[in-house]
């Protein structure tokens, strides 16, 4: 009995997740690449905002480290024609950048001379 009251519950919850995703499919604030799901709530808010918010919900902000996760990023940027935070900052040495736990970044996709420190970026 308790197995099968189990294997209900989550078939319901399947089902609830599926519809959510669904929604949000429509509305253009969830996509995945390579088994990672990036979302998005479409508000624009400050680095630290957006870092709170994410860990509030049990997510990282966005950290590409390949071409298809940046690509799930600029899908966002494109839908809402605004610009993303990532989970990067400049490493100690000047010029160099890694991800906000502090380990070397194996993955760019910058336009040449980028990131230059002029402007937003």
């Amino acid at each position: 009995l308790v197995d099968n009251e189990m294997e209900d519950i989550i078939r319901q919850l399947e089902h609830q997740i599926s519809r959510l995703a669904g929604v949000l499919s429509l509305e253009k604030k969830i996509t995945a690449s390579g088994g990672k799901i990036f979302a998005t709530n479409g508000e624009k808010a400050d680095f630290q905002t957006t870092l709170k918010k994410c860990k509030e919900v049990g997510g990282s902000i966005a950290t590409p480290r390949n071409p298809g996760e940046n690509d799930a990023i600029l899908y966002f940027v494109k839908n809402f024609n605004t610009y993303a935070y990532l989970g990067i900052k400049e490493s100690p040495i000047p010029g160099n950048f890694q991800f906000l736990d502090g380990t070397q970044l194996s993955y760019t996709n910058w336009h040449l001379s980028e990131p230059s420190g002029k402007g937003k970026e």
